[in-house]
């Protein structure tokens, strides 16, 4: 089992910057849809936020949080989904102390429901640092960028590339990880530890 000693670095869990990116000036809800109405690019590019849909704001004005990670998931062809519902109390706990268990060589992939409010979300990405016997590796994956949540559209889900799980005598043991949700203003939305263990089979 990976010790303490192999937790990651803060920095290690930052995300990869595009070089030349620069973060967008901030604006409000209301002045996103008080953009030129007669561009179409710009019709296409509120569009894929989400923005001009007829539903009302699902906003909760006394929950600051501007994501709320409704549950992971992790989907494996043939099998059922494990999804871990993140609404539960003690959810992050219990994903820390009780290992995935993962057949070696299969192919599967993470998903993420989410809610979004209050304001436009920004390059929301998904940074994980992964560690087994002091060797660390680290993937990203770029989520996008949304409109907060309504009445039309409640939620959001996001399925990650497909992975294939390590195999072979090498490859089969214990891993721990840290993974955190983070956007372009470097907000980090959550951040949790949880481990799995690649086995010859699912049990």
């Amino acid at each position: 089992m990976a010790g303490v000693g192999n937790a990651p670095h803060p920095d290690e869990l930052q995300p990869e910057q595009t070089e030349g990116f620069k973060v967008s000036e901030k604006k409000t809800i209301d002045e996103y849809h008080q953009l030129d109405a007669h561009d179409e690019s710009l019709k296409k590019w509120k569009a894929s936020l989400g923005l001009g849909g007829t539903g009302a704001s699902t906003s909760d004005p006394n929950d600051p949080r501007k994501v709320i990670i409704h549950s992971l998931g992790l989907e494996v062809a043939n099998r059922p989904d494990i999804i871990i519902d993140l609404s539960k109390p003690g959810a992050l706990e219990t994903l820390d102390k009780q290992p995935f268990t993962i057949k070696e060589g299969a192919a599967f992939r993470m998903k993420a429901r989410f809610k979004v409010q209050h304001q436009i979300l920004s390059g929301l990405k998904y940074v994980q640092v992964v560690s087994r016997l002091g060797v660390k590796s680290k993937m990203q994956e770029m989520i996008g960028s949304y409109s907060p949540n309504s009445t039309d559209k409640p939620e959001y889900e996001k399925k990650f590339e497909t992975e294939t799980a390590p195999s072979g005598m090498l490859g089969r043991g214990h891993y721990e990880a840290v993974s955190k949700f983070i956007d372009d203003d470097n907000q980090t939305h959550l951040q949790f530890k949880w481990s799995f263990d690649i086995k010859k089979d699912w049990q």
